[in-house]
């Protein structure tokens, strides 16, 4: 990618001042990190203690990645107008809130309600984190963006052992408590040195031909259609959601609600804003589900195969296949992010999303049919993870590029809600599993759709950018 020179009466900011804010902005998400990656270690202990089934406690964790990402655009428009560092006071308040409340929690709705403040909280922090990595690094934008995904994708890593040995000893309550409070002040802290790019701080560039970047700034509005469009969906959702409710269906909103998205939202965009936008929200989706779904169930899984607490020697390390696999998996989730970005950077990013997609697919796959060996199992999973999580440092980077930088945090954080879309998905994952008493067919479906996408990376969405932007 070619740097040229700006001419501005703002110097230039030094390398330091630009990696400084970077590594900030992943100590923040390091400290949030284990509000997703962690709750998959705390549902056994509700589940015993409480005697709820796993699908309803994990309406929970469906919750939290909702409001952690679909208020990321509202947020990302305070960060866009007024500066990061209060949005990511006000997250760590909240996620320390969040998990104090979980600790105190003793009925269903009281979890739904610690996991919605918990997920706001985690949404500012990140999207802030991502918004601002990607302004102050348009030269590297692919790797800016995956190094800071990479501390909410590896973070946890380092207290897997941590939050388990404090479980046992302490109960889920008190560990819930304490790390709420630590991670909450971290972040609290951090926020005070957080700030965006002036205009000439950073290199203005030049589009090569592996990534091609629009010079056009595109608002929101352009993007996903006016608001009074948005407004009438939220009344339909919100009166359909009351209906369901009030008829005894709780248990499918999420559904209607994923295929209101796709119906009146995806119909609403391609007409109203930017077609191409669609596209990448599905794909966002059906790759982020089957993650998803191996993030919130893996210590379920590996309980249901048996190998939760087989020993299983790798590296010269010797841990029980849960602890193994979690704490691999983090740290591969975390790499893949700056590795695939730096990759994005260099080949294009539908390339990098076609090779990564269909590695996830087969990772998957082979998870679904060797996933019972302690060993096989650990390995695959680490596969899936490394596969998986460069979606947080592609789709990114890929909508900047295509909607351009001035409103990068809050396009960005549109294209996050999938995020939140896919979660929907992830109770009715365990009800497949409870009729079917095995995990095979819902293996097969997270395969085939990452399959899917990877066809649709580079058969479709590659040449539709080529040609929206040169329009452009």
């Amino acid at each position: 990618m070619t740097v040229s020179s700006q001419t501005s009466a703002v110097p230039m900011a030094s390398a330091l001042t630009r990696w400084g804010q970077l590594v900030i902005g992943v100590i923040c998400m390091v400290m949030i990190a284990n509000l997703q990656y962690g709750w998959t270690f705390f549902v056994p202990g509700i589940e015993k203690a409480f005697g709820w089934d796993r699908a309803s406690i994990q309406v929970a964790f469906t919750l939290f990645v909702l409001f952690e990402t679909w208020l990321v655009p509202i947020e990302g428009w305070f960060v866009d107008k007024y500066g990061p560092s209060f949005v990511i006071f006000v997250g760590g308040v909240l996620c320390g809130i969040g998990w104090i409340m979980n600790s105190y929690a003793a009925t269903l709705p009281a979890y739904y309600a610690a996991q919605i403040i918990a997920g706001i909280g985690a949404g500012a922090v990140y999207g802030t984190c991502i918004g601002t990595a990607l302004k102050w690094f348009p030269d590297k934008r692919g790797l800016a963006a995956g190094i800071t995904a990479a501390g909410f994708g590896a973070g946890s890593a380092l207290t897997v052992i941590p939050i388990q040995a404090m479980i046992s000893a302490s109960g889920f309550q008190a560990t819930f408590f304490n790390f709420g409070i630590g991670q909450g002040v971290i972040v609290c802290l951090l926020a005070f040195f957080m700030k965006v790019p002036k205009v000439g701080q950073v290199p203005a560039i030049t589009p090569n031909t592996k990534v091609i970047q629009n010079l056009r700034q595109f608002a929101p509005s352009e993007i996903i259609g006016p608001v009074n469009f948005w407004i009438v969906g939220v009344a339909i959702a919100l009166a359909g959601g009351l209906g369901l409710w009030a008829l005894g269906m709780q248990f499918y909103i999420p559904l209607a609600l994923a295929l209101l998205i796709f119906g009146y939202g995806g119909f609403v965009v391609w007409t109203r804003g930017q077609a191409i936008f669609t596209l990448m929200y599905f794909m966002f989706v059906i790759v982020g589900a089957g993650g998803l779904m191996v993030t919130a169930n893996l210590a379920p899984i590996s309980q249901d195969l048996k190998i939760a607490g087989v020993p299983v020697t790798l590296f010269g390390l010797t841990m029980t296949a849960l602890t193994f696999a979690a704490t691999l998996d983090r740290i591969l989730n975390g790499l893949t992010r700056p590795f695939f970005g730096w990759v994005s950077d260099h080949i294009g990013r539908e390339n990098t999303m076609f090779i990564a997609f269909f590695l996830e697919g087969l990772g998957i796959f082979a998870l679904y049919k060797f996933g019972s060996n302690p060993l096989v199992f650990v390995i695959l999973s680490g596969l899936v993870f490394f596969a998986w999580g460069e979606i947080y440092s592609l789709f990114p980077s890929t909508c900047t590029d295509t909607f351009g930088t001035k409103f990068a945090t809050t396009n960005a954080g549109l294209l996050y809600t999938a995020k939140g879309t896919a979660a929907l998905l992830v109770p009715y994952t365990n009800q497949i599993q409870k009729m079917t008493g095995s995990w095979d067919t819902v293996f097969i479906i997270a395969a085939a759709a990452n399959i899917l996408a990877a066809v649709l990376a580079i058969a479709v969405l590659k040449p539709w950018r080529v040609k929206m932007i040169a329009r452009a």
